[in-house]
């Protein structure tokens, strides 16, 4: 069963929560505004008996830490409790109802962190609400415990339907906060099944109130005064007939109360029912259902297939107009037609699961067109989620594939929040399932979310063919989402095969098309074009176009800004802008740069694999720098844990080069070789990771003793980039060439743009060459600024390579007693570091 529900303010159908719009406010890790309804307390209908017994047991809750309601389904617990708190309007009331079957611990998160806020409880901003549905970090429960313990009068949280709750993590999690919120929070748990808490400890120490099935039960006098309610005066001994046969089940009390009202014999009715499971449902389709009109049976057995639904999703589905007259009657006087509040009804779920089975017998081959119109009005009305899920229950792919691809959601299946949930349900579509454009997209998306680029592509060269065969130019602004969506595709598979050319055509055509859509539309979906950026930008690195690459990238870090569904993109792009400063030898601003992904990360709660990993290797680069080597081995090891869809060159030739470079601190050059030598396979060569390459193979063979190998691998080294440039003369000046060291210094860039992990080692290299010509006092001040620029950095490693020759410089310099010396004539001095150059005639 799906579920939706819609209310019927105007428009006509009101709009769902069915994407994220930053105008909205609070949403969840979907992008949606939360659903109001999981936050009302259940309204009891007018024949609701209150039972003072269980509401004054239930003011245990009030003295433990943790309070179970658990009986079976129709045992009357959540009317019981919602009762309860409204007996008590001085406490402030979290309530929740569930819903997190199939789902994970963010979303759980996300809503157990509003329904907080709707209670009035000021939750402050490091406590934000997870961006990834399926997973949340530890700091939120830690950081939540913390606020709550430290209240004066404690909140009650009450967890309604908690036996949809499944995970692990979850109890796990929520036991956490529970125990260190003393005497801050009052668990509240509503639920058919043992919850997954350790209930024995807490009621080893006391701390536990239970109310179960046997105590739920009616009693025969608790039943005398329910059937008063309905209008009934039985006798002693048919109230406890009627106790024994339904076990003083209430919902079988009130399925005898409701069917008995209007017969004959009220008490002969009651001898004939019967209270196990088929007894039950015959009785309620031949002594509630039938008692209808025709026409009220007809919407009972068509709304069965949603969960929660207004009165104009019931009219859309229904085929009537009177759907809110006819809901509001059956709830007054019926339990098992419940408004949920804001104009918001559901059926009781045992009456439902009856109704959808009656449906399937009466009218065969219905149900999936009800859930076809179920979409269609939800996609009109914004529902996009809502309306997915209808639209797959009818098995119509076609349909539900375009809704996803209309709306320009096609980015949702690579972003986090609301990945696993499109995966899953389209996996069920199959090869077969739809053959239009949208289909086509949607199963290239998926091969692509799993890094799978050859399959990718060749479903998206497919759609393209589909896109192109249903119409010509004429069509342009009805298919821009669909183009928009090839587009976003063309850019990923560049960027994963490493082909910026295409990424760079790709975006164009983006932004061509993006006049013909809705502002609105791609408001509401700004993970869209974070995710083209990110691609475009993770390509220009691929390219050595540095300069374009951090445009790019910090216009996808900017995009969206707190919107779940722009979460990993963000991160990534941080990340990579970390990258940038590595390859421009500036590590404390790489390692800023890195934390702020990391720390987005952690604020949106995505977890490995969801994030992209290569905030990990940036940190990993700056540890080998500062000569931190267990700690960049522990980074690197977590480095490859990423997005299938974000396993780019970039990243492979990154984790390739800095775990060479960590074998090299480590006195290992063989196992620097090999983190190298096969390459990362790509469309186009990229000229730094060429050149970094080149540069580690150069520096395995300085240590091993072949210093002409090394040199004859500087061509591949671009000698317009000063990281690679300086690493070149570090080259040379090793294999005795100090002199075209120099030259090769004095040609290159490096300059502002450097940062100081390559202008310490620029300084070091001209010291060097100064060491060897004897020019001592150039070679002092050189070091001396090398030290100072590496210390302010944290810098050892630069210090480390360059070998012995250096130690005399690190001593303070010899006091001179009378008169100096003249200097021996020599050549001007080299430019210090970070100066601009004189051309050079060679």
């Amino acid at each position: 069963m799906t579920s939706a529900h819609l209310g019927d303010s105007p428009p006509a159908v009101q709009r769902h929560a069915g994407s994220y719009d930053p105008r909205t406010g609070p949403h969840d890790p979907h992008g949606d505004p939360f659903l109001r309804t999981r936050f009302a307390v259940p309204a009891p209908p007018d024949t609701f008996l209150r039972r003072e017994r269980l509401a004054g047991h239930l003011d245990g809750a009030l003295r433990t830490p943790l309070t179970m309601v658990n009986g079976s389904a129709g045992a009357g617990k959540t009317l019981l409790v919602a009762d309860w708190a409204a007996g008590h309007p001085e406490l402030p009331v979290a309530w929740l109802t569930t819903d997190t079957d199939g789902q994970g611990a963010g979303m759980f998160w996300a809503y157990l962190l509003q329904a907080l806020r709707t209670s009035g409880v000021p939750l402050p901003g490091d406590i934000a609400s997870p961006a990834d549905a399926n997973r949340v970090g530890d700091a939120l429960p830690t950081r939540l415990a913390a606020l709550l313990g430290g209240r004066d009068r404690p909140v009650v949280l009450v967890l309604d339907e908690f036996d949809r709750v499944t995970a692990p993590e979850i109890a796990a999690q929520l036991d956490f906060l529970l125990r260190h919120s003393a005497p801050g929070l009052r668990l509240l748990l509503v639920t058919r099944t043992e919850p997954l808490l350790p209930l024995h400890r807490y009621r080893a120490a006391g701390e536990l109130t239970e109310i179960r099935d046997a105590e739920l039960a009616f009693t025969p006098g608790e039943a005398a005064r329910l059937m008063e309610a309905h209008g009934l005066r039985l006798s002693p001994a048919a109230v406890r007939g009627v106790v024994e046969r339904t076990r003083g089940w209430a919902a079988g009390l009130r399925l005898c109360a409701l069917a008995a009202e209007e017969a004959p014999d009220p008490e002969l009715c009651l001898k004939e029912f019967e209270a196990d499971r088929s007894a039950v449902a015959d009785f309620l389709l031949a002594e509630v259902l039938k008692r209808q009109d025709h026409g009220t049976q007809e919407l009972l057995l068509r709304v069965s297939v949603l969960d929660r639904f207004g009165p104009g999703l019931a009219n859309a589905v229904t085929g009537r107009a009177d759907a809110e007259a006819v809901l509001a009657r059956l709830h007054r006087g019926n339990a098992f037609v419940q408004h949920v509040g804001h104009g918001v009804y559901r059926l009781h779920p045992l009456f439902a699961e009856i109704l959808r089975a009656h449906l399937r017998m009466r009218r065969p081959g219905l149900e999936p067109e009800l859930h076809r119109r179920a979409a269609a009005c939800l996609r009109t009305a914004g529902a996009l989620p809502a309306a997915l899920e209808h639209g797959a229950a009818a098995d119509d792919w076609e349909f539900t594939a375009t809704a996803l691809v209309d709306d320009l959601a096609l980015g949702q299946l690579f972003t986090g929040p609301r990945a696993d949930i499109l995966d899953a349900l389209f996996s069920r579509m199959g090869p077969r399932g739809g053959d239009g454009p949208a289909p086509e997209l949607v199963r290239a998306a998926a091969r692509l979310s799993r890094g799978d680029v050859a399959r990718g592509a060749a479903r998206l060269r497919r759609a393209r063919e589909r896109l192109r065969d249903s119409g010509g130019p004429a069509d342009m602004t009805d298919t821009a989402a669909v183009r928009m969506s090839c587009a976003l595709l063309d850019a990923l598979v560049a960027r994963l095969s490493g082909a910026p050319g295409r990424a760079e055509d790709a975006v164009r055509q983006a932004e061509a098309l993006r006049d013909l859509l809705p502002a609105e539309l791609l408001d509401r979906h700004p993970e869209f074009f974070a995710l083209l950026f990110d691609h475009l930008g993770s390509a220009r690195l691929w390219a050595g176009d540095f300069a374009g690459a951090r445009t790019a990238l910090t216009r996808a870090a900017a995009s969206g800004p707190g919107a779940p569904a722009t979460a990993l993109p963000r991160e990534d792009a941080l990340a990579r802008l970390a990258l940038l400063d590595v390859l421009h030898g500036r590590p404390g601003r790489a390692e800023r740069t890195a934390r702020a992904a990391l720390a987005e990360t952690e604020r949106s709660g995505i977890a490995r694999p969801a994030s992209s990993g290569v905030e990990r290797l940036v940190l990993a680069a700056v540890a080998v720098e500062r000569e931190e080597l267990a700690q960049a081995r522990a980074l690197l090891d977590t480095a490859g844990e990423s997005h299938p869809a974000l396993r780019d060159p970039v990243l492979e030739a990154g984790r390739a080069l800095v775990a060479a470079r960590l074998h090299l601190a480590n006195g290992a050059p063989g196992a620097a070789w090999k983190a190298v030598e096969s390459g990362v396979p790509a469309d186009a060569v990229s000229p730094w990771a060429r050149g970094e390459t080149a540069l580690v193979a150069a520096a395995v063979d300085l240590a091993e003793g072949r210093p002409q190998d090394a040199v004859a691998l500087l061509p591949e080294v671009p000698r317009e980039q000063p990281a690679c440039a300086v690493g070149a003369a570090r080259v040379l000046l090793a294999a005795g060439r100090p002199e075209a060291a120099v030259r090769l210094l004095d040609r290159a860039a490096v300059d502002a743009y450097a940062g100081p992990a390559v202008t310490v080692r620029a300084a070091l290299v001209r010291a060097r060459a100064a060491d060897r010509t004897g020019d001592t006092a150039a070679a002092r001040r050189l070091v001396a600024h090398a030290v100072t620029e590496a210390h302010r950095e944290g810098l050892r490693r630069p210090l480390t390579e360059a070998g012995p020759w250096i130690r005399p410089y690190l001593a303070p310099a010899p006091r001179h007693r009378g008169p100096t010396p003249p200097p021996p004539p020599r050549s001007p001095p080299p430019a210090p570091p970070g100066a601009r150059p004189r051309p050079s005639r060679n």
